[in-house]
């Protein structure tokens, strides 16, 4: 899945919810709804959604379904984001600069 379909699927409050409880490791739909404020029904949407893009995968569990993430497509998404991580670190650099320069500034004046 490309990047942008990720974001698209994350863009979902909800979703990336889920997601946070999936890092701690497998839940089954009961699990996921206790820990959120949504119905199962909504729960199992949001379900369907993530594995359909890949961000989460099923077992049968006995009689429940149990879900995980997938890193796989968090991965590709990290990779796509760093070019716009260096442009964030280079203007906060910037910043910092600015700030420290603004300050020295400010001492020299009041010596």
């Amino acid at each position: 899945m490309a990047a942008g379909a990720t974001i698209e699927v994350l863009a979902e409050p909800s979703r990336r919810e889920i997601l946070d409880l999936l890092r701690d490791g497998v839940r089954s739909v009961n699990a996921l709804v206790k820990g959120l404020a949504l119905s199962q029904p909504a729960v199992s949407k949001h379900l369907r959604v993530l594995r359909e893009a890949g961000l989460v995968e099923v077992r049968a569990d006995g009689r429940r379904r149990v879900y995980r993430v997938r890193a796989e497509p968090l991965m590709e998404l990290d990779e796509w984001l760093e070019p716009y991580r260096v442009l964030w670190r280079v203007s906060l650099d910037k910043l910092e600069r600015h700030l420290n320069d603004a300050q020295a500034g400010s001492k020299r004046r009041r010596s």
